[in-house]
């Protein structure tokens, strides 16, 4: 198999013969990883369960586990789920990079598509599943928003979507994503989104939905072909438990549960019970979430951008995106992701991806730093 390197690691060789200005301590806005610490109820959870190591933890999930997802999908997006309809998985990395490879194994000649610029594990599980890439671009022509033609379409096997999308911070509303679920019906192809990000927003009236709740509106109350993942790591600052989501089509997740036995991908068993009580739990994600949302507050003020609806991300326009990211590390010390890292065919080009999973104090000092750049300070 043929990977591509990792975004960061093409950060690295970047930056590597660079010397910043250590007049500034180093600032890195690039990866999508809360700065802040796991809840003490949830450590405390795990400290409290370290004598069930010594038990296997089953593929299915502890049943605790699966009720306290179902309670917050419920809680969440109103949409009530039973046991066959849900898995929980190690992360949503894993199960991004194997649930393709599971499901396009017995087609001829796969096809999938997927959001451009993306999270770099859909294109690898692309390249493990040998299967031909349709790319979704999203561009500020379409603000960042999905679409591809019904002949396109026709030859999907399997889409991914991502909203709250990562890393535009676009969003699609309940109706947009309905429209994808009519077409995954109309042509036969498996649809996911990836809703890691959906916890991420500020503001209670423009909450996004899920592709679950656009299922039932367009009357697919049965989740047929529909699929959606998410994760605890930045709802609950818990990027280390290592716990992810995957529900929807029970007839799929059947036989995604047999696969699943033999990938040996189980959370232990402390995981899971520290998993659960910070899904049962809403006030903690509030408490995150104001942070998040006075960053976007001080990037407003510093920077006169228009703060996202969702995720901790900045989609900044900046020309040339190569020598903005090296000149930046070399005058202040700032580390940023050049976006067409994370994309394809010149998709991401002209772009950085900024993180904002930093405190307030420390948010306000990198973002006059970045503006004072911007302004040749």
């Amino acid at each position: 198999m043929n990977f591509e390197k990792y975004p960061f690691e093409k950060l690295n060789e970047l930056l590597a013969d660079i010397t910043p200005n250590e007049n500034y301590a180093l600032s890195a806005l690039t990866i999508g990883e809360p700065k802040f610490e796991t809840p003490k109820f949830i450590q405390d959870e795990l400290q409290n369960s370290t004598a069930l190591l010594q038990k296997y933890p089953a593929s299915a999930g502890e049943p605790e586990l699966k009720q306290s997802m179902i309670n917050f999908i419920k809680t969440r997006f109103g949409v009530e789920l039973n046991m066959s309809q849900l898995i929980p998985t190690f992360g949503t990395r894993e199960v991004l990079f194997n649930f393709p490879q599971f499901v396009l194994f017995d087609k001829q000649n796969p096809v999938m598509a997927y959001t451009n610029p993306f999270y770099q594990i859909y294109e690898g599980a692309a390249i493990a599943s040998r299967a031909e890439v349709i790319h979704i671009d999203l561009v500020k022509e379409n603000d960042f928003k999905a679409s591809l033609s019904d002949e396109e379409l026709k030859r999907c096997d399997l889409v991914i979507l991502n909203y709250p999308n990562n890393p535009t911070s676009a969003e699609m509303t309940k109706s947009e994503l309905g429209e994808w679920v009519k077409k995954a019906l109309e042509f036969d192809f498996i649809l996911v989104n990836d809703e890691c990000y959906s916890e991420i927003y500020f503001d209670e009236k423009d909450k996004p939905a899920s592709l679950l709740e656009a299922s039932i509106e367009v009357g697919n109350n049965e989740f047929k072909n529909v699929i959606v993942m998410n994760s605890i790591s930045k709802r609950s600052s818990a990027p280390g438990l290592r716990c992810g989501i995957i529900a929807g089509d029970e007839n799929i997740l059947k036989e995604y549960m047999k696969y699943r036995t033999y990938v040996g991908c189980a959370s232990p068993v402390p995981l899971q019970k520290a998993a659960t009580v910070a899904w049962n739990d809403e006030a903690h994600v509030e408490g995150f979430r104001k942070i998040y949302r006075k960053n976007f507050e001080l990037a407003r003020e510093i920077l006169g951008i228009e703060p996202p609806k969702a995720t901790f991300y900045i989609w900044l326009e900046v020309g040339d995106e190569l020598e903005f990211t090296k000149n930046l590390f070399k005058e202040k010390h700032i580390k940023v992701l050049p976006g067409s890292f994370l994309g394809r065919n010149g998709i991401g080009k002209g772009y950085v991806r900024i993180a904002l999973v930093e405190n307030e104090t420390k948010t306000k000092e990198v973002l006059q730093r970045l503006k004072d750049f911007i302004d040749g300070k």
